[in-house]
């Protein structure tokens, strides 16, 4: 079985985060240079978990403000 791409694994951790409570609705998700550094990947690995991550209504992206957490009780009960 193939392994899973980075920004994959990226997004399930935050994904994890969120479902755990460690970041809740509203929260603001560190920078792209900052997730970058963090995980040691290129921005265009961060902009990928980024799509990843608002097409499944975890976040919500506001150009110029950043990157904010939505409320998990809209995209954890979708099947």
């Amino acid at each position: 079985m193939p392994a899973l791409p980075d920004y994959f694994k990226i997004a399930n951790g935050i994904m994890s985060d969120v479902r755990s409570g460690r970041l809740k609705p509203g929260d603001k998700l560190p920078s792209i240079a900052e997730l970058c550094e963090e995980h040691k990947v290129s921005a265009s690995t961060i902009r990928l978990v980024f799509v990843r991550l608002e097409a499944l209504e975890v976040i919500d992206r506001h150009q110029g403000k950043g990157v904010f957490v939505t409320d998990p009780a809209t995209w954890l009960r979708k099947p």
